[in-house]
């Protein structure tokens, strides 16, 4: 058993994200002509304070996050976007040194608490060993493992998208696993986007236009 701290990567980084967007906000207002070195930034900030988020939804980004069963479980249910993640039905556990995720509040947990918590834990990983052992194949024995097993899913949304996700997993009503990672990973995008990220703090949608 290894527990383990949870993270992500960019698998897509939505790559001249500024010049796409500009590109389809013109044609809306036939002015391709006025763009030009340096006018994108400016323009989607403007279109985006406007509430203009319909022109940032033609650019995607990918992004693969290793972390427990309870995030992802919040994580598929925003609708407009793509999931691949992996199986406990196909992946057998067996053969292999299971993977558990750190909760972030790890540090501060009493020292009686972590140990019933790693606890619980090996008595989930004998379980499913001793299931497969007994002839249950991977998808009957994931059965008596828990949240916190450690599991990989890419994501690929839209712009306007990782927007609302961000909006909804980093506030403060948000589950603080989920909310950790999302932290993390919303900070990757205002580095790589910054003009259609740096105006949404952690937990706020923008104000409507007007």
């Amino acid at each position: 058993m290894k527990l383990i701290r949870q993270g992500w990567r960019w698998v897509r980084r939505p790559e001249e994200a500024l010049s796409v967007i500009e590109r389809a906000g013109r044609v809306c207002y036939r002015s391709e002509e006025r763009s030009g070195e340096g006018t994108a930034a400016p323009f989607v900030r403007r279109l985006i304070r406007q509430g203009h988020l319909s022109v940032i939804e033609h650019v995607t980004a990918t992004v693969e996050f290793t972390t427990n069963r309870g995030v992802t479980h919040e994580l598929v249910r925003h609708r407009l976007a793509s999931f691949s993640q992996e199986s406990t039905r196909y992946v057998n556990y067996g053969g292999r040194e299971m993977e558990f995720i750190e909760p972030v509040w790890w540090a501060s947990a009493a020292e009686a608490a972590r140990e019933r918590f790693l606890a619980a834990l090996a008595a989930g990983e004998a379980a499913y060993r001793e299931l497969l052992a007994a002839g249950w194949r991977p998808e009957q024995a994931r059965e008596v493992l828990p949240h916190a097993l450690k599991t990989v899913i890419v994501v690929t949304a839209n712009l306007r998208e990782w927007r609302h996700i961000f909006a909804l997993r980093t506030g403060p009503r948000a589950h603080p696993q989920i909310r950790g990672l999302l932290l993390s990973c919303l900070q990757g995008f205002r580095e790589a986007v910054p003009v259609v990220f740096d105006d949404l703090p952690p937990g706020e949608e923008p104000p409507a236009p007007g």
